[in-house]
């Protein structure tokens, strides 16, 4: 019956994976952040991408495109 019973030996548990963990309090705050600066993207979304559009044709060297000048035309009917 000796050879049977096995010595039993408590480990103390690993304490540096509760630094993986992420409670629901941490996930919310994280994710109400991320909501409200792609909130704000959204609703400015065309000056941002004219920002970086601008930005990239600077850093490319692309000459800024001008505005096509628009011919006068009569109105219809006169």
């Amino acid at each position: 019956m000796q050879g049977r019973q096995k010595s039993r030996k408590i480990e103390a548990m690993h304490t540096n994976l509760f630094a993986l963990y992420a409670g629901p309090d941490q996930v919310m705050t994280v994710t109400s952040g991320i909501a409200s600066i792609v909130g704000v993207l959204l609703i400015f979304w065309h000056k941002v991408v004219a920002a970086v559009s601008k930005t990239m044709n600077k850093l490319r060297g692309v000459p800024e495109s001008t505005p096509a000048a628009h011919e006068e035309t009569p109105p219809h009917g006169s």
